[in-house]
């Protein structure tokens, strides 16, 4: 018994490697078709072979069981790539509707198949026309969009799965500085949104001149400028920290100077001084929580195998990378900007707080963040702010550098992972590291068999533990019961 409860859950864990990694070497339109191919074919061999056996059961049933295994196998696929399915419409409802139609044709000799038959129906019905709930979850996707791009404020809202129909809200400069608003599809190609400026621009009273050809240009406050290609898909979650999309004519692209806010910057006090480390910890855990929990899981194998005809945009995926570096260039753009030595130094001490209660909380994408921001060579360089800390902090922040250390392939931050139980939200650019290094070191193919011993293997570092859905729960629970201690400890004071 114990052995086929092991076997078992060999089988569903294989089916779940299976299915989050075929996008590698099978598409989604070839799986479909395979898996309805595979349907019919185990239906009509039942057919001949109880004909052959004047009709016995065991022959019945036996291609009974094979087409419910067909069917067990595009269920768990529909279940895996729900939301992604959904978002395609049309497309990817065909595929339950044709497999509905062919199990409806088999009841009549295989009446074991009408649960799965029902079930079908059901999963017709989800892609097809999406629950309320979703529906008022979609309506909700504008407004955080539009404050992410916009970056009008740091105020926290609940995330949603970013996909790629969600309209957002975006500025587009042009080379004077000025700029038009667009309302476009996250997913809107580089041609689609060149075709919108150039429409506001064309009833805009400060254009004189009607724009000619066009082109989309990212432009860093450093300077640096990239030409996207017309047919380039969602790049507004590509844009890096105080990047700034400018639509321009080619002959003008050496003349694009970055924003004068990302030029010249005013020292002043951080608000982070009014502002307890526990509350500023506590509103990052739950931000980066938000954005990790709606990354699907295959957007690590899409980000990854982007070359090799990935169907879907890690856009989820993307959106936390540029968390990441936008949470490492704050926290020294913080200590810089103070002018104070001795509020520099207390900012320096709260950081490191700060740093200690994020890795508390298992938040090691903020953790690290924070200690990577303190280690920029321009706040490293602050010999004064750095003698004038106590000696315990500079022992701690010391303890924190040597987990960041990436040296033995970064052995003491996966020794750190190893020691922490789930929920945990991990440092995923080394996630993304360890997966593209096992992708460039090993063959997907060997001949015209897959390699599947590298598919189980892209799904073992650091990986397993992101069941973000049935974990989320445990964090928050965990998270609430700490962060109401910690108000009510300062309630007392």
């Amino acid at each position: 018994m114990c052995a086929a409860v092991v076997f078992s859950l060999t089988a569903e864990t294989l089916l779940d490697d299976f299915m989050l990694t075929h996008p590698i070497f099978l598409t989604a339109d070839r799986l479909q078709q395979v898996l309805l191919q595979q349907f019919t074919l185990e239906a009509e061999g039942g057919r001949r072979e109880g004909e052959r056996r004047d009709g016995e059961s065991e022959a019945a049933m036996s291609a009974a069981e094979r087409k419910q295994a067909v069917l067990n196998m595009a269920f768990r696929y529909l279940d895996t790539y729900r939301e992604l399915l959904q978002e395609e419409g049309e497309r990817s409802n065909s595929f339950p509707k044709e497999l509905y139609m062919c199990a409806i044709q088999e009841l009549t000799q295989y009446p074991e198949l009408v649960e799965d038959v029902l079930k079908l129906q059901r999963w017709t019905e989800i892609l097809h026309c999406p629950s309320n709930e979703e529906k008022e979850s979609r309506k909700k996707q504008v407004r955080p969009l539009f404050r992410h791009f916009r970056r009008i404020d740091a105020c926290l809202q609940p995330r949603e799965a970013f996909r790629g129909s969600d309209e957002i809200f975006c500025r587009v400069y042009t080379p004077d500085h000025s700029y038009v608003t667009i309302r476009s599809r996250l997913s809107c190609r580089v041609g689609e949104i060149l075709a919108l400026v150039k429409e506001k621009l064309q009833y805009s009273e400060d254009q004189p001149v009607l724009p000619g050809n066009l082109i989309l240009v990212a432009v860093t406050s450093a300077g640096e400028k990239a030409v996207f290609r017309p047919s380039d898909e969602a790049v507004f979650t590509t844009l890096g920290v105080n990047t700034h999309l400018f639509a321009c004519e080619p002959s003008e692209l050496d003349s694009l100077l970055p924003l004068p806010e990302e030029i010249h910057w005013t020292p002043g006090d951080s608000k982070l001084h009014d502002m307890s480390a526990e509350e500023v910890a506590s509103q990052l855990v739950v931000f980066d929580w938000e954005l990790f929990s709606c990354v699907h899981e295959v957007e690590f194998i899409c980000y990854v195998f982007h070359g090799e005809q990935s169907r879907w945009r890690p856009l989820n995926l993307e959106l936390v990378l540029q968390r990441c570096s936008e949470v490492q260039h704050w926290v020294a753009t913080e200590i810089l900007q103070c002018q104070s030595l001795p509020k520099r130094i207390q900012l320096l001490r709260k950081f490191i707080k700060i740093a200690a209660l994020c890795k508390q909380q298992q938040d090691l994408l903020s953790f690290l963040a924070v200690v990577l921001g303190l280690d920029n060579p321009a706040v490293s360089r602050l010999r004064l702010t750095w003698e004038g800390l106590p000696g315990k902090f500079r022992k701690q922040f010391q303890q924190f550098e040597s987990i960041a250390d990436p040296s033995r392939n970064h052995k003491s931050y996966r020794d750190l992972i190893t020691s922490l139980r789930p929920p945990l939200i991990p440092f995923t650019p080394l996630l993304l590291k360890d997966l593209t290094f096992l992708h460039e070191s090993c063959k997907t193919f060997h001949g015209e068999l897959v390699n599947f011993e590298k598919m189980v293997s892209l799904l073992i570092p650091d990986f397993r533990y992101v069941p973000m859905k049935t974990s989320m729960e445990g964090l928050q629970r965990r998270f609430s019961e700490e962060t109401s201690t910690v108000q009510k400890k300062t309630a007392v004071k």
